[in-house]
């Protein structure tokens, strides 16, 4: 058995569990706390629940493609003939994170800029807020198809920032 490839699979495993629940959770609280305040997801407000369920999709799915180039990253720096330059991992790490992030929001907010386009004179807020759990599927709906479009071309965007060691002489 690789001892050091089965250490570095479980941190991967660790750190990826431990980082997904941890922007989930902030996610939530933001949204919670920015949009729909005193909401939550006990029962009562099922267009609530819906459109959070979306909107963790959302993210589950852009981390997805985001994490793995953090364990490239780590892999990378761990596997190397120097001793792991810990900086540098933590640095790329969270500017990965943070494009994920920003890419999500941005495409919240295309999703609503859509709808308020398209279904100009309803408050997509509003019909949440009123428990309308029709608007809430297809928010969320919505939301979950842009992010499937857009998934791969993130996974591109975050490679293309990935620090490859130079291979000098190749042929």
């Amino acid at each position: 058995m690789n001892s050091s490839l089965f250490i570095l699979a479980l941190f991967e495993i660790i750190f990826s569990i431990i980082i997904t629940v941890g922007i989930i959770y902030v996610s939530y609280r933001m949204l919670q706390r920015l949009f729909f305040k005193g909401n939550d997801l006990s029962g009562n407000h099922l267009a609530f629940t819906i459109f959070t369920s979306g909107v963790i999709l959302n993210i589950g799915l852009i981390l997805s493609e985001i994490l793995p180039s953090i364990t490239q990253v780590v892999r990378l720096a761990t596997t190397q003939g120097d001793a792991p330059d810990y900086k540098t991992i933590i640095l790329y790490s969270g500017l990965y994170l943070l494009i994920g992030f920003l890419i999500s929001v941005i495409i919240n907010g295309a999703v609503f800029l859509l709808f308020s386009i398209l279904t100009q004179g309803i408050n997509e807020y509003a019909e949440i807020k009123n428990n309308n759990m029709a608007v809430a599927i297809i928010v969320a709906t919505t939301l979950i198809s842009i992010t499937l479009i857009v998934k791969d071309s993130i996974a591109v965007l975050v490679s293309a920032l990935l620090p490859y060691p130079q291979a000098h002489f190749f042929l």
